[in-house]
């Protein structure tokens, strides 16, 4: 089954925001672009604060929550500039959740975005 919805920033390619399968919630990259106005926040700080928004936009029109997350792969444009900052944050929206996850220094995303995440979710 596949799911979309307005309170994410919308797909910017041919794709869904999430597929559910066999008990899986698979969601497409999701990165820091508002959902209403498109805008792209600056910085590592802000763009991780959006991405675990629309993260869980996502995950709240699967009828999901970050309990329900079990891995979490992290792509940053900047390894040795961001990834401090970002573990930070990224550990206050994580504690508590027992979450697998793998980070990429990538050279470039598909946006001028700094972070992204790729979630896989179990119902």
């Amino acid at each position: 089954m596949a799911i979309n919805t307005k309170k994410s920033a919308k797909p910017i390619g041919a794709y869904v925001h999430a597929k559910e399968v066999g008990g899986f919630v698979f969601l497409s990259g999701i990165g820091p672009r508002d959902p209403e106005t498109d805008k792209i926040p600056k910085g590592i700080e802000e763009q991780t604060h959006a991405v675990f928004r629309n993260v869980n936009a996502v995950l709240e029109a699967c009828n999901l929550e970050m309990k329900n997350v079990v891995d979490i792969m992290v792509f940053l444009t900047n390894m040795e500039e961001d990834f401090k900052k970002f573990n930070e944050i990224y550990g206050d929206y994580i504690e508590g959740y027992e979450v697998t996850r793998t980070t990429i220094e990538v050279g470039a995303l598909p946006t001028p975005i700094v972070v992204e995440f790729k979630v896989v979710a179990h119902k």
